[in-house]
């Protein structure tokens, strides 16, 4: 029988178990671990018990000996820490060890990491206070024109270190240089309370705040967060409850134009790269070594210096000469591999719904203050892999004027807002400088996701060898069958099973090469826009959310601006790394970096509001609604089903600025009723879609002679999803009968 591990190990213990009595260095010390009863922790601690220290110091009594013991042991202290510790006037910079996880991704120096943030901070898009990791290597604070100027306040010369040496241990904060902003009391004005007022145009949302306020990694909850915005927002339209003062919650601001002049801010000099010197650990000066403490990839060669253009000029939307601005396009880009379904229909339709497109004007005022948004829907005709055909643009119009969930966005009224596009994988990477020339060499590895790598070449270099072996073209023709489940011929996700993934990894990838190109914001089509985003556009910054719980990044929302120094740095990090966008990949290079501030990584709270609660998080506080699974958009469960046909559209995570229901690209919005439901404008294609939904249902019953658009409750859900009151909703907008969010009716 061996000893017990829970019992402390005393001299009695070792003589029962036939052991001597041994006086040793180190003893045991038994902790408890929380949540685990009538279990301890054993730890091995120094033992400094004066009674078995077996050391003989002669001329010393015992009272003399502890003082001196501890004399000893303090000196040992102070010695280790001189030979472990490095100077103090060198940068806190760990020495370069190979870091534990994943493969480094990293291929440029540190002074292109600096002039990266310097363009991005120039160009106003860093409207940030949080500081700049000291990593990067600033020695002074760059002028920021996205935040409020304020007077430098700089150490006396006397007290300030040469250049040449990094002294300081925290983060560089920016410099602000830009103009005042005054923060919005937004409010519904009595007696019009009946609906929220559309945002101020031009304004701006504080991302700091949002934070504040709703970042998961300091505890803030989904709820918390979504009636802070909710509020904040003026979305309560007179359903406020008396909370007291709600100024620490404005977080949207407007700047205050003109409120600097030349002689407050001084023009900043050239951007030139801050050179770091190394110290020996006696205190000499050793060779430098810029790029101390970075980790690269592997057996790649640094990256040359990036080319960037210009510093754009940051301006408050008031001193524009037109509404929208030229350097910040507003424009929404969605990806769609396959037949148009109700899921781009129903994204469509809550852009028309909540956007402030001004479709309720039969012309709109040449002199409106607003910048109307613009929806790009972009189009891949055929399977991922495949090229396609030179009529592919006649033919992409022509399938959509046929279909039933497109062809309602072709009317005119929509043609300033909803623009069609086809995409083409090879004209959009060729439209990329900083890959144009070299992302050919990568092409069959070209659906690289994570890592994982499907090459779609190979298969068909083998069908090539196979017809020139002596096989002609019309026997291989005849023999190969096309499987439209296979992975490489799929056109869209008909079931969770024969998912798309191709489709899916092309869009990792398009997303970047779009926000890159033309600048503006991506959205997956899972996604359902929830309010007007006006002051997201203001704030001209990149940015993408986080994933659930994780500090990654999710690029289901991805907001860059068009040719920055961002999207040139991930262009061709990604090229190094195997052109793979994938969402974890992305944080992985931005973190190498040090760059993850450029890229401002949002709570979930504000575009997938269910997701920490699908995976098992705040379920003591979820919000409205609270679902468990995302399935529960579709299926909403039976406890709970009262709520969608009660709270309607108003109570559906109400504060987010989109909803975000992941996959599900096979369960209809609406079951009974799947079909588009726009009134007698659009009256041809719902008859058609009724029509073929009854034959597919009985393609021989009699009752496919009658009118398809007859109508009864009989079959209709008793308890009506929240999928389906959302769809209903949106299109009860579109025939007239009721306004969208902001109380705005359209006319036909």
């Amino acid at each position: 029988m061996s000893p017990s591990v829970a019992l402390p190990l005393h001299s009695a213990v070792y003589e029962k178990y036939g052991h001597k009595s041994k006086r040793s260095w180190t003893k045991s010390l038994f902790l408890p671990i929380p949540g685990v009863p009538n279990r301890r922790l054993r730890v091995l601690v120094p033992n400094f018990d004066v009674r078995y220290v077996r050391i003989r110091i002669p001329k010393f009594d015992g009272r003399k000996r502890t003082p001196l013991l501890l004399c000893l042991a303090c000196m040992a202290v102070v010695t280790t820490v001189m030979l472990f510790s490095r100077s103090g006037t060198g940068p806190e910079w760990p020495e370069s060890w190979p870091p534990v996880g994943d493969p480094p991704t990293l291929v440029f120096q540190r002074d292109d990491l600096q002039r990266i943030w310097d363009w991005e901070i120039r160009s106003g898009h860093y409207p940030s206070r949080r500081g700049i990791p000291k990593q990067i290597g600033f020695l002074s604070s760059p002028h920021n024109p996205a935040l409020p100027a304020k007077q430098r306040r700089e150490a006396p010369s006397r007290y300030r270190p040469p250049p040449s040496i990094v002294t300081t241990q925290a983060d560089t904060d920016p410099f602000g240089v830009g103009p005042k902003r005054r923060y919005l009391d937004i409010q519904s004005i009595p007696p019009h309370v009946a609906y929220p007022p559309r945002p101020v145009p031009g304004s701006v949302a504080d991302m700091d705040i949002i934070m504040k306020h709703c970042d998961f990694s300091t505890n803030k909850y989904v709820r918390d967060c979504l009636e802070m915005l909710r509020l904040g927002g003026g979305l309560d339209n007179g359903q406020r409850s008396r909370r007291g003062n709600l100024d620490d919650w404005k977080y949207i601001y407007m700047e205050v134009a003109n409120s600097t002049t030349s002689e407050e801010v001084q023009p900043d000099p050239p951007f030139t790269p801050n050179p770091v010197h190394r110290h020996k650990t006696d205190g000499t000066e050793s060779p430098s070594d810029p790029n101390a403490g970075l980790f690269p990839k592997r057996g790649v060669d640094w990256e040359p210096p990036l080319t960037l253009p210009p510093t754009l000029y940051h301006r408050p939307n008031s001193e524009l000469p037109e509404p929208c601005d030229p350097d910040n396009p507003r424009l929404f880009h969605m990806f769609w591999t396959g037949p148009f379904t109700d899921k781009p229909y129903l994204a469509l339709l809550s852009f028309l719904f909540t956007q402030n497109t001004g479709i309720h004007y039969h012309e709109f005022p040449a002199d409106s203050p607003v910048c109307r948004p613009q929806f790009w829907l972009w189009i891949n005709p055929g399977p991922a892999a495949s090229v396609p055909n030179p009529n592919a643009l006649h033919d992409m119009f022509e399938s959509l004027k046929v279909s039933p969930w497109a062809s309602p966005f072709l009317h005119p009224r929509f043609k300033d807002v909803i623009k069609f596009k086809l995409w083409n994988t090879t004209e959009q990477l060729d439209g990329v400088p900083e890959i144009k020339k070299e992302w050919r060499a990568l092409q069959d590895s070209l659906f690289n996701s994570g890592g994982h790598i499907i090459n779609v070449k190979k298969q068909d270099a083998e069908d090539e060898s196979s017809s020139e072996d002596g096989e002609s073209e019309s026997a291989v023709s005849t023999t190969k069958m096309v499987d439209e489940d296979d992975i490489v011929n799929r056109l869209g996700s008909k079931s969770s099973s024969t998912y798309d993934r191709l489709s899916v990894i092309l869009s990792d990838m398009a997303r970047f090469v779009l926000c890159h190109r033309f600048g503006g914001i991506y959205l997956d089509a899972d996604t359902i826009f929830l309010r007007d985003w006006e002051e997201l556009w203001g704030w001209k910054g990149a940015f993408a959310y986080r994933w659930s719980r994780l500090e990654k990044y999710n690029t289901a929302v991805l907001r860059m601006n068009k040719h920055s120094a961002l999207g040139s740095f991930l262009f061709r990090t990604a090229l190094r790394n195997g052109l793979d966008f994938h969402p974890m990949t992305v944080s992985r290079y931005l973190a190498d970096a040090y760059s993850e501030g450029l890229l401002l990584r949002l709570p979930d709270a504000l575009f997938d509001s269910a997701w920490l609660n699908t995976e098992y998080y705040q379920r003591d506080r979820p919000p409205q609604p609270y679902f468990t699974e995302f399935s529960d958009f579709f299926e909403t469960p039976m406890v709970a089903s009262a709520a969608p046909q009660m709270l309607g559209f108003h109570g559906f995570f109400k504060g987010a600025y989109s909803y975000h229901f992941h996959n599900f690209w096979w369960k209809p919005f609406d079951p009974t009723r799947n079909w588009p439901d726009l009134g007698t404008q659009f009256l041809a294609g719902e008859r058609a879609a009724r029509k073929a939904l009854r034959t597919e249902a009985a393609p021989k019953s009699a009752d496919n002679d009658r009118d398809p658009l007859d109508d009864a409750v009989e079959p209709d859900k008793r308890d009506l999803d929240w999928s389906t009151v959302l769809k209903r909703t949106f299109e009860s907008y579109i025939r007239g009968e009721r306004p969208n969010m902001y109380g705005e009716w359209i006319h036909w």
